[in-house]
């Protein structure tokens, strides 16, 4: 009872002092119940043995409270403490004949778990030492005084024992303690290496974000380079005077013009909507309600051609925490495709499932399908294979999602329509 109860105190009372101060610990009532087991069971009324006894169990209790006895000093004038209260408990009954020699363990067990091996050895000396001068003559009458027969033998043997704990309880705490500064290396340098990988982690993102800026300046220069042309050719032509005889070529050309600036101007502001950082506000909402708002801005297309928009949700509100305006953009820049891919007289489905901890969105077409070759690159800014197509569609969905901590998968048949899958954790915040 008295090693573990200890151990714990000086082993736990530098990493967890304001827990153990003023709480009431398992190990107090340990020595509250161990003092009061020493004094009921003694054989013989001794009042200065029950105060120390009840002075030796009060300071193991109050003890891991003083913040004092955290330093190096405090624990050996514990350890001392404790001695001088052991020696006095075994010189008030009887000395070497005391029932109470196993007190000397005490602080021998407190020298084990806190000092180093020279430490160990010198306070089991005193230890023992302690015990053996009950011998001197200030606290026998050799006069009258007769010894049993093999005595010194027995106290030998006792003072043994305070060597064998001591070494035991010393190497128990030795491979604790090594344990724990082992503990805390592997920690030092995980926190090193977590700092490591954050670092590469952001040259990591900066690198990608260099690349991606650069790929979308190429792509914006290449899609910008033939509506320049036309107003080029347009206004050369207007420059001629046999155009300029001509009325209706130079409101032709004035359209071309009109018309090219107005495709420029979509496509700047296309590129400035994916290129400008995205803010997520997430709160809880009803995945319904934006699939219901998506249908609705794309229910006139849809009818044009005869395409059927579905829908196949769970019963009752579909809430989790999402961008509402953000999804919206996603989902209609699928629904959008999907009205582009499809034939006319078909069907588009949008289905919406939960498992676990996350919402899985679907949207399908049976449209015409993507080429497995261009399948792995959709989702970069400015690849498309319709003729007046931007690009940039499916890099704002991909964009939108992994702003959600999300994934997109597509799944496309040629000839038998396209499935995107939208998997989106239902807590943002977590």
């Amino acid at each position: 009872m008295t090693q573990p109860a200890q151990m714990t105190a000086d082993l736990t009372l530098a990493t967890e002092p304001v827990r153990r101060r003023g709480v009431f610990q398992v190990q107090d009532l340990a020595w509250l119940l161990f003092t009061i087991a020493l004094i009921l069971v003694d054989p013989e009324t001794n009042y200065n043995a029950t105060i120390v006894l009840v002075l030796i169990g009060g300071f193991q209790i109050m003890e891991p409270r003083i913040p004092l006895f955290s330093t190096r000093r405090g624990q050996l004038f514990s350890i001392g403490l404790k001695m001088f209260l052991s020696w006095l408990l075994v010189g008030y009954t009887h000395g070497i004949d005391t029932f109470y020699y196993l007190i000397f363990l005490i602080p021998v067990i407190s020298a084990g778990t806190t000092l180093g091996a020279m430490g160990v050895t010198i306070v089991t000396a005193i230890a023992s030492l302690g015990y053996f001068s009950f011998l001197l003559p200030i606290f026998i009458n050799w006069n009258v005084y007769q010894m049993p027969s093999g005595l010194i033998n027995i106290m030998f043997l006792r003072v043994c024992f305070y060597a064998i704990v001591a070494f035991v309880v010393y190497e128990q705490a030795k491979a604790t303690r090594n344990e724990m500064e082992r503990t805390q290396l592997a920690a030092k340098r995980l926190a090193e290496s977590n700092r490591e990988l954050r670092e590469t982690q952001a040259s990591l993102r900066r690198s990608e974000r260099l690349a991606a800026l650069g790929q979308l300046t190429a792509g914006l220069a290449h899609e910008l380079r033939n509506p320049l042309g036309t107003i080029k050719a347009s206004a050369e032509m207007l420059a001629k005077a046999a155009v300029r005889q001509r009325p209706e070529v130079m409101s032709e050309m004035a359209q071309y013009i009109g018309s090219e600036v107005d495709r420029m101007n979509a496509l700047v502001s296309n590129f400035l909507d994916f290129a400008r950082p995205l803010t997520l506000h997430a709160v809880t909402a009803d995945l319904r309600v934006v699939i219901e708002e998506v249908f609705r801005q794309h229910q006139d297309a849809a009818q044009s051609r005869h395409i059927t928009l579905l829908s196949h949700l769970p019963e009752g509100p579909l809430l989790f925490e999402f961008d509402p305006d953000l999804l919206r953009i996603a989902l209609s820049n699928l629904v959008q495709n999907a009205i582009q891919a499809s034939s006319n007289d078909s069907s588009i489905e949008v289905r919406a499932e939960e498992h676990g901890n996350d919402i899985f969105i679907f949207v399908s077409d049976q449209g015409e399908g993507i080429q497995p070759q261009h399948l792995e690159n959709i989702f970069n800014p400015f690849f498309t294979t319709k003729p007046q197509g931007v690009g940039l569609g499916l890099a704002i969905v991909s964009k939108i999602v992994d702003e959600h901590r999300g994934r997109i998968t597509v799944f496309s048949q040629p000839g038998a329509g396209t499935r995107f899958e939208l998997t989106l954790p239902k807590a943002q915040h977590a």
